[in-house]
């Protein structure tokens, strides 16, 4: 059997323990766990980087804690609108969506606009139609209510500021600035040797003028190349988009030689930084090899590999 990996994340920022109630801490790590194994399934029995990735995603999706899918946060306007990508290393082929609405799992339907659009990047209206052409499901707006994300938005909708995401301090009476980049991702290697990405959101809570982050463009929120990496990234999109931080992760490897440990630490730790970038990324390489590295107080994430590896964390180790 060959070396299998995947790596999933669920978002990076401001988190505490002190910020989640041991019932919500549970619930996020069994929503992560459940993503994580169904990708792993996907891998063991032979399949697709690709698959595994979309099928993480989509248990993230459905998972209404996490800002992509059914838990996306309001726009100024009071709806949805979600942006996902996906990206295949053997190919450099890339599909993704950007304010998309009313669709249940935005990943799918970028995974269809790679494969069967002629196109990377579908958005608004178009990609709906496109959906509508390939049998995707209309969704109704009641799916995605969720009661707090819709109370976060109204306390802001008269305002000009946005919410990067949902801020907990709800749930234990504290009232710092809590910054949550709610974004969730997959990235996998498969027994075939190929690398697959992919990452969706719901975007920033009151986002205006069709705002659209880095989760859905190649190379700034999401990459793969089967020569050096796979990446997902999850943070304040403008700086993801201005450091093109995922293909830079792969340059560092390809042009200067770098291991995918020392690359991302680069990029996270230190160029990100500088720019006044905040998250994270999970990468995996061609040979199996992964790196979980993000620059926040925390990041929600997990790993599972052919080699024993099972793990799902929240906090900084």
């Amino acid at each position: 059997m060959s070396t299998f990996t995947i790596a999933i994340h669920g978002g990076a920022g401001t988190i505490l323990k002190s910020m989640l109630t041991p019932e919500l801490e549970i619930r996020y790590n069994q929503g992560l766990q459940e993503a994580l194994d169904a990708g792993y399934e996907v891998l063991k029995q032979q399949g697709t980087s690709l698959d595994a990735v979309v099928e993480a995603i989509k248990k993230l999706e459905n998972n209404e804690l996490f800002n992509a899918g059914r838990g996306a946060v309001f726009t100024n306007k009071g709806i949805h609108e979600m942006d996902a990508c996906v990206m295949t290393g053997h190919d450099l082929d890339a599909g993704a969506v950007a304010g998309i609405s009313n669709i249940k799992n935005p990943i799918e339907l970028a995974k269809y606009v790679m494969l069967e659009s002629g196109h990377v990047l579908l958005s608004g209206q178009g990609a709906k139609e496109f959906a509508t052409s390939k049998g995707f499901e209309h969704i109704e707006n009641d799916y995605f209510f969720n009661q707090y994300r819709h109370d976060q938005w109204v306390e802001i909708r008269d305002s000009e500021s946005y919410q990067l995401d949902h801020k907990e301090d709800q749930l234990k009476g504290l009232h710092h600035e809590d910054k949550k980049f709610g974004t969730v991702g997959a990235v996998a290697l498969d027994q075939h040797g190929h690398l697959a990405a992919g990452t969706s959101t719901g975007g920033m809570t009151n986002k205006r003028f069709g705002r659209i982050g880095d989760s859905p463009v190649p190379g700034a929120g999401t990459y793969a190349n089967d020569r050096t990496c796979a990446i997902s990234c999850t943070g304040h999109g403008e700086y993801f988009l201005r450091a093109v931080v995922a293909y830079d992760v792969s340059c560092l490897m390809e042009y200067k030689g770098l291991s995918l440990h020392e690359a991302c630490a680069i990029v996270v730790q230190d160029k990100l930084v500088k720019l006044g970038g905040e998250g994270g990324l999970i990468a995996v390489d061609a040979m199996g090899n992964y790196d979980l590295c993000f620059n926040s107080e925390g990041m929600y994430r997990g790993i599972r590999t052919s080699e024993g590896i099972n793990k799902v964390s929240i906090y900084k180790d």
